[in-house]
């Protein structure tokens, strides 16, 4: 149970890490197609589509995951 544990926290922190290697390489995109990224509007742009992909991802990530639980009990 211990190192199913400790399994389960190492991918959660490489989960992390990627996380924010993707956060500061959309941030820089961001900033090279809209220019600055300080001010307000374009941060709450940033968020919304940061979200909305994440929201879209998960949504696709279920579905793969329930289409592969389904293909495996057959």
């Amino acid at each position: 149970e211990v190192i199913d544990k400790l399994a389960a926290l190492v991918t959660a922190a490489f989960g992390l890490v990627a996380a924010l290697a993707w956060n500061g390489a959309i941030q820089a995109v961001f900033k090279a197609v809209f220019g600055t990224a300080e001010s307000i509007p374009a941060m709450l742009t940033y968020a919304v589509l940061v979200t909305l992909v994440a929201v879209l991802v998960t949504i696709w990530i279920g579905r793969v995951a329930s289409r592969a639980k389904t293909e495996k009990r057959k």
